[in-house]
């Protein structure tokens, strides 16, 4: 009477998982995409700040912009004036720091003809300082432009509302973050089983009892537990060396890796289309860089897409990478919870229906 074993596909499909993860920690392209460059950005961008000084500021609705105030301010450089955004929204902005002022510009049947009306926020007190210096020189310059001494024309009230400082570092990990994920994801997937197919690998496994989807989860296990990984050690890293906001502690840490396990499974999803598409492995690159550069430049992961012009705004409004930074921010600083990012988790959702579907039409298991 035989012992053997009955054959197992889970133990295959862990046995496979762990060499390709061993593979994985010995492959130097692999440690630098998804570690070495996010750290480095972050290090950099963390000490050297956002670039120049922008002083960002919402404007209330019914706000008079055909004030001369309102009109001086849009010839300032350094400010950028947001008319889009609701009541709800400018306070819920300005107390997190993404909005450094509210502005409120009233014309009245009386004197003075104008009264400005400014939220500043604790959060970005040294912004808000730079346009109460801008606001001052703007209103002695109309106040002093009319000809008789009595009354001025323009009035300026005041209010500092409390407020969470929202650091550089806040808005860079996330998006470095979805960097490192977006590369482990397509790069690492699209190689491994161009070469796996290139070396007869997979052919060999056809001789063996081992299923199919044992070789597909096997891979992509491997690659969630690399990715997941590198996603906690860059979170513990942003957090205890530069002071990236965990708004829960842990809770928002495990809600994170929850978000980047569903971003680099939707991005494996890129990666099993290249694959399938590449020729060989010279291909894989030029391929991967159509799906990942114009998300690397346009998603946020380096500056707001705020700052973008609208048709870029648009684009950027479509492509993945845009929704799971979004997320990621939300979570971190905002203190949001999963059922709070519905709406970013079904636009992933729907990608990846896409993309697997594209993926399951272009996949090849042979050369």
């Amino acid at each position: 009477m035989s012992n053997q074993k009955p054959y197992s596909n889970l133990n295959a499909t862990l046995a496979i998982a762990r060499a390709s993860l061993r593979s994985i920690l010995r492959s130097p392209s692999a440690v630098v995409f998804t570690l070495a460059f996010p750290l480095i950005f972050i290090v950099v961008f963390a000490n050297i700040g956002g670039g120049g000084v922008t002083v960002d500021v919402g404007v209330a609705k019914g706000a008079d912009t055909l004030s001369p105030i309102y009109k001086a301010l849009t010839t300032v450089s350094v400010v950028r004036l947001n008319t889009q955004l609701t009541d709800s929204l400018l306070k819920k902005n300005l107390e997190k720091g993404s909005l450094d002022a509210v502005i409120d510009i009233k014309k009245q049947n009386a004197q003075p003809p104008y009264v400005v009306n400014v939220k500043y926020t604790k959060a970005s007190l040294e912004k808000g300082n730079i346009l109460k210096s801008l606001l001052n020189s703007i209103l002695f310059r109309i106040n002093s432009a009319v000809s008789t001494a009595p009354p001025p024309v323009v009035s300026l009230k005041e209010e500092t509302v409390s407020g969470r400082e929202y650091k550089y570092i806040d808005f860079i990990l996330p998006g470095q973050l979805g960097f490192s994920l977006l590369s482990t994801g397509v790069f690492g997937t699209a190689f491994v089983f161009l070469s796996l197919r290139q070396t007869l690998v997979i052919k060999r496994f056809f001789a063996t009892p081992v299923k199919r989807y044992s070789i597909i989860l096997g891979e992509m296990l491997a690659r969630i537990t690399f990715g997941l990984t590198g996603a906690l050690f860059i979170i513990l890293i942003g957090h205890y060396a530069f002071g990236f906001t965990l708004i829960h502690g842990w809770t928002t840490v495990i809600n994170m890796l929850i978000l980047a396990f569903f971003g680099l499974l939707i991005f494996m999803g890129f990666g099993f289309t290249v694959s399938g598409l590449a020729k060989n492995e010279s291909s894989v690159p030029p391929i991967s860089n159509l799906i990942t550069l114009p998300q690397f430049l346009l998603s946020g992961t380096f500056f707001s897409t705020s700052a973008f012009p609208k048709i870029l705004q648009h684009i950027s409004e479509v492509l993945p990478l845009t929704h799971l930074n979004n997320a990621m921010r939300q979570v971190a600083f905002e203190g949001a919870g999963i059922g709070d990012v519905g709406k970013e988790l079904l636009i992933l959702l729907a990608w990846g229906v896409v993309i697997y579907g594209v993926a399951i039409k272009t996949f090849k298991w042979e050369v």
